[in-house]
């Protein structure tokens, strides 16, 4: 099955990002990442003093090297928020077979997250340091490599992050950013974001169109914490774990994915019987037709704020 990674846009990068010939992404430095603690879970850095002056040593500086970073799921609300500018921006889906062949150069791999030191480059550190054989030093610089660019704090795990660690010769330098330019073909969707501008989703529909890939725009539900994404002819799809793909089961009113053996969500099955008879119960309208609302309010406002004393 295609591998496809996502990567996430605030609205103002629409006409920098998406050209007419692809996609342009910003690279960055290891020394440049977001979460100043990545370099501190390789060996752990309260080791010997002696051994510390040997991983120093045999590792000098992590080799600098452009990386662009992906999400494996379109469907992250806390990526929405902050890097699609609540859910204003959008989301483009790459196939990385594609990015691949136009970029060999290039490492693919899945952050791990954790909060400690690898116990296993600790215990190569230790090798480096008393037993001293040169295979030890190979195999202590390409793990902490490794652990250098594809680990981040547990803090960070709800970006489910993939990370593309790209060779210098496939980027650009502008001004000073390092920059990849993404061939089209490698481009699979665009994903507009609930409340994108309705002019810029008709650009990026129409940048879609142009790309010859699929676009959607994605959606909030009433009755369950994940988004899902209607395509140009409003038929609904869902993110699968793996890719979108459309929907199963949805609300034959509001056309919300549903558990199977569903015709209608919860809310569209709401009748004015249900609303009446709600009205009718709703104690604040008894309290207020005999004038006591608000002395109430009023009562339970003053045992609230004497008990958080």
């Amino acid at each position: 099955m295609t591998k496809h990674i996502y990567k996430y846009f605030s609205p103002s990068l629409a006409n920098i990002a998406l050209s007419e010939n692809g996609a342009t992404l910003k690279c960055s430095l290891p020394k440049d990442f977001n979460d100043p603690y990545e370099l501190f879970l390789t060996v752990d850095f309260n080791s010997d003093p002696g051994a510390l002056a040997c991983y120093q040593e045999a590792i000098g500086s992590i080799p600098q090297l452009p990386t662009t970073c992906f999400s494996n799921s379109p469907a992250v609300s806390p990526m929405w928020a902050h890097y699609g500018s609540n859910v204003t921006g959008f989301a483009v889906e790459f196939d990385e077979d594609l990015l691949k062949e136009h970029f060999p150069g290039s490492q693919f791999g899945d952050v791990a997250y954790r909060d400690e030191a690898d116990e296993g480059l600790t215990e190569m550190l230790y090798r480096v340091h008393v037993i001293k054989k040169p295979r030890y030093t190979y195999f202590l610089q390409g793990g902490v490599f490794h652990a250098a660019y594809f680990t981040k704090t547990g803090a960070w795990s709800y970006e489910s992050e993939r990370r593309m660690v790209a060779d210098e010769t496939e980027v650009r330098a502008s001004s000073e950013l390092l920059l990849l330019d993404v061939p089209e073909d490698c481009i699979t969707a665009i994903i507009a974001g609930a409340r994108t501008n309705p002019e810029l989703v008709t650009e990026l529909q129409q940048r879609a169109t142009s790309y010859s890939c699929n676009f959607f725009q994605m959606r909030i539900g009433r009755t369950q914490t994940a988004p899902y994404f209607l395509d140009a002819s409003g038929t609904p799809y869902v993110f699968n774990g793996e890719t979108i793909v459309p929907a199963a089961n949805t609300c034959e009113s509001c056309k919300e994915p549903l558990d199977a053996g569903r015709s209608k969500c919860s809310w569209c099955q709401i009748s004015d019987e249900h609303r009446l008879e709600a009205a009718m119960g709703n104690p604040y309208i008894l309290l207020d037709r005999v004038g006591q609302l608000d002395s109430y309010i009023q009562s339970m406002n003053d045992i609230t704020e004497k008990f958080a004393k």
